[in-house]
């Protein structure tokens, strides 16, 4: 066989990979979810509206190296041609009438498929019910598995997950040690999950089914295991699902997330029968633990003015009768602060009626500006000088 034979049957050699790709499951062109379906349609249209340009100018290239190749005498040739008011205003009035639909698209796209919006629709045609109670699922990205808590029946899961088809999802999600991305194609798009922090999803399955879930963003030497399942069920099969974890399922307190947080690779499905009370929050404000202050209880202590040098002076002692302090970010303004430590740590001082000792109270009098010490005063001074500071503090000078 000749070698111009063999170039007239390269195109079959691309049969394989056409019937390979005839088994892929396109489940981003064809969801199950209501919001993942709208999403669909937007690149849809989006990808039709750049095809008014794209499938032209393809056309024309060919057209053009066909019209004007070096054997085709007959065409035209003027060198000395350079403008044409009719063809600029339409390459120019197309593109930008074109970016102009794109552009409002873009807006009500981001507007409408908001993940932090609530559902407004079951499906085209069925809005949701103002009675209606979406289902909370507390989504906690680990390395590397997913970890599924529904609060509403005191359950937990782990690379596991379901939901009745038709009724809204209201996902809370955070992460524990890097920044992942919780996506469902069938459901919704993706939104991306960071330690110490929570997103919020809104969603809905419109078809029983099996779905894939995983985490869309490189999280390390586990991300190609870290998957999960995703179940459409109907009612009665979603509540016989939430018995059948009931059933089986172990508890799922502080000590046990601490051993499923350690590092481990293609975890098997797991169920918990009972949950720690708000281990959501314990694991986003990072703080599991027992002995570690939360984040929100830190933010609540800075914004009473902080604990330190003039924060601790501006809190009320043992002695005092009043248990406001004077807020050293706005000034006068009286607030309370119920404690300074951990819950553990509150709780043993409460036993063992023992106060925190804390110095003198100073009078704020000379301090200016967010309640610091007047310029010239280093705001960490070298040990040795904190009592000759506070006496600075106290005569005003």
């Amino acid at each position: 066989m000749t070698v111009s034979a063999l170039n007239r049957f390269r195109p079959l050699l691309l049969l394989p990979f056409a019937l390979m790709l005839g088994a892929c499951n396109f489940v981003v062109l064809d969801p199950a979810g209501d919001v993942a379906g709208r999403q669909r349609d937007l690149l849809i249209v989006s990808v039709v509206l750049m095809l008014i340009i794209i499938v032209p100018v393809m056309v024309l290239i060919a057209l053009f190296a066909w019209r004007y190749r070096a054997g085709n005498r007959a065409a035209r040739y003027e060198p000395d041609w350079d403008h044409s008011t009719h063809l600029e205003l339409v390459i120019w009035a197309a593109p930008l009438l074109i970016i102009i639909c794109l552009g409002a698209l873009t807006w009500m796209g981001t507007h409408l498929l908001d993940p932090y919006r609530p559902l407004d629709r079951i499906s085209a045609g069925r809005p949701v019910a103002r009675t209606a109670e979406p289902l909370l699922v507390e989504a906690v990205a680990l390395d590397w598995k997913w970890l599924f808590i529904y609060p509403e029946y005191g359950i937990a899961t782990v690379n596991e997950m379901a939901a009745p088809v038709d009724r809204p999802i209201r996902f809370r999600l955070t992460a524990t040690s890097v920044m992942n991305s919780f996506y469902v194609p069938a459901l919704a798009g993706q939104i991306y999950t960071m330690p110490g922090m929570e997103t919020v999803l809104h969603g809905v399955i419109n078809r029983p089914g099996r779905y894939v879930g995983f985490s869309a963003n490189y999280s390390g030497a586990g991300f190609s295991g870290m998957r999960f399942t995703f179940h459409g069920l109907s009612p009665n099969g979603f509540d016989a699902w939430i018995a059948g974890v009931k059933a089986e399922g172990g508890a799922l307190d502080r000590a046990a997330y601490l051993q499923l947080a350690r590092r481990s690779e293609n975890d098997p499905v797991r169920h918990y029968a009972v949950v720690e009370p708000q281990l959501f929050r314990l694991i986003r404000d990072r703080c599991v633990e027992p002995g570690t202050m939360c984040m929100d209880e830190m933010m609540a202590i800075d914004a009473r003015g902080g604990l330190g040098l003039a924060g601790l002076n501006l809190l009320p002692t043992s002695r005092s009768a009043s248990h406001t302090a004077r807020s050293a970010l706005f000034g006068t303004k009286a607030t309370t602060l119920s404690s300074i430590c951990t819950i553990e740590e509150a709780a043993a001082a409460a036993a063992a009626s023992r106060p925190i000792p804390i110095g003198p109270q100073v009078d704020p009098a000379p301090l200016h500006g967010a309640g610091l010490p007047r310029p010239g005063f280093s705001p960490m001074p070298p040990p040795g000088m904190a009592g000759r500071l506070l006496t600075s503090l106290s005569s005003g000078s």
